[in-house]
């Protein structure tokens, strides 16, 4: 299997963010750059796991018909997309 290309971003990271970064590195034994790496792969696999669920709770909206489950639905979908 072939490696995928790797492309050089630079970003601007808060001092703070940068010292946990650095932090994670020397425990985990990696470069900060492996580090930032796994954690945007972590986050963007969060996403997508998100997107999936809300998906998943808006087919059971459609479908729903007693009136306890569509408020819990609804609820639901105002979480994920409105935060708590």
């Amino acid at each position: 299997m072939a490696t995928p290309k790797a492309v050089r971003q630079s970003v601007t990271l808060p001092a703070a963010i940068v010292r946990r970064v650095k932090t994670l590195a020397k425990a985990r034994r990696r470069s900060a750059s492996q580090v930032i790496t796994e954690l945007i792969e972590t986050g963007l696999e969060a996403e997508q796991q998100r997107r999936r669920h809300f998906f998943e709770v808006a087919d059971e909206l459609v479908t729903a018909t007693d009136p306890k489950d569509v408020h819990r639905l609804k609820e639901e979908l105002a979480r994920l997309t409105f935060g708590e």
